[in-house]
């Protein structure tokens, strides 16, 4: 079924696609996504709003999107399965489309045992793969999961995430199939720093004729310094942080490091221009908005197509 999703327009077309990231606030600051907000107008397709990222309390992921909508985005509404049960994101969902928002992400959600309240009770009364499914039964059959009719069924574009460098790597991509199977339109994957290893990811993807099925848009995000690029690498689960790309930043000179960080995502985009199976990029610049224009600029993918 269709979507009003520009998204989905820009992917069916054929254009290779570039969308962006917002972390709403952690407070009711209306003006401080509208500052975010800013730098992406005109420069992505879509953008994704996280929803409670990291286990961190912050404006809810829908509010955003609404805001976002104001200032001339389409956003890409996140849905984790930490926070809700299968009614409460059942509601949202109805709400969310009702509101004019075109693009949901489902995800499992960070562990609350990462966040501010180690002590909340995660729900997960579904998981990511069934979420995508529960989104697909209620745009294509009209259904809610307990087979109740749904008056007007939210016509989204449904996403989904995958990580091509966790272990067993031989199994990611059999995953993915799984999710396509669920019902993903596009898959966003995990930042990619190690491109031997997404190389392999997407070949495989494209032997097994997923790609076919479902758009993949890469994950590319700048490093800002030396010390991001070392916290990625042995903090933060489940990345592949090569150590040139380390010692690239170190060499890069006093002031320059950023500069380098942005030179390293421009030469992944390009590569990921020309890589079949690869239908776009999703830039997750983390709290550097600003930065979108001169990466857009610098990556040779404006203007950005109207459809």
């Amino acid at each position: 079924m269709k979507s009003d999703s520009n998204l989905e327009k820009i992917l069916k077309a054929g254009h290779f696609a570039f969308t962006g990231e917002l972390g709403p606030p952690r407070g009711a600051n209306v003006d401080h996504v509208r500052e975010k907000a800013q730098p992406l107008v005109g420069n992505v397709d879509m953008v994704n709003i996280t929803d409670n990222q990291t286990a961190m309390v912050r404006m809810s992921s829908w509010a955003a999107a609404l805001i976002a909508i104001q200032e001339g985005l389409e956003p890409n509404y996140q849905m984790v399965c930490r926070d809700r049960n299968r009614l409460a994101m059942q509601a949202d969902i109805l709400g969310a489309y009702a509101h004019g928002i075109n693009n949901i992400l489902c995800l499992s959600g960070d562990h609350q045992k990462f966040g501010d309240h180690p002590n909340a009770m995660g729900v997960f009364d579904i998981d990511s793969m069934q979420l995508v499914n529960m989104v697909k039964t209620m745009r294509d059959e009209g259904k809610f999961l307990g087979g109740a009719n749904i008056d007007v069924p939210p016509k989204l574009f449904i996403g989904a995430a995958a990580n091509p460098f966790a272990e067993p790597f031989e199994w990611r991509v059999h995953r993915l199939a799984k999710k396509v199977a669920a019902g993903a339109d596009f898959i966003q994957t995990q930042c990619v720093f190690n491109m031997e290893k997404m190389r392999e990811w997407v070949k495989r993807a494209v032997d097994m004729g997923l790609t076919e099925k479902t758009y993949i848009l890469a994950g590319v995000t700048p490093m800002k310094s030396v010390g991001m690029a070392k916290y990625m690498a042995s903090k933060v689960p489940g990345m592949d942080v090569p150590d040139e790309i380390i010692k690239r930043l170190k060499g890069a000179g006093k002031g320059k490091v950023a500069d380098e960080g942005i030179q390293i995502a421009c030469e992944q985009i390009e590569e990921f221009k020309e890589m079949k199976g690869v239908a776009g990029v999703h830039l997750m610049a983390i709290e550097w908005e600003h930065k979108v224009p001169e990466i857009a600029e610098r990556a040779k993918v404006l203007p950005r197509p109207k459809v």
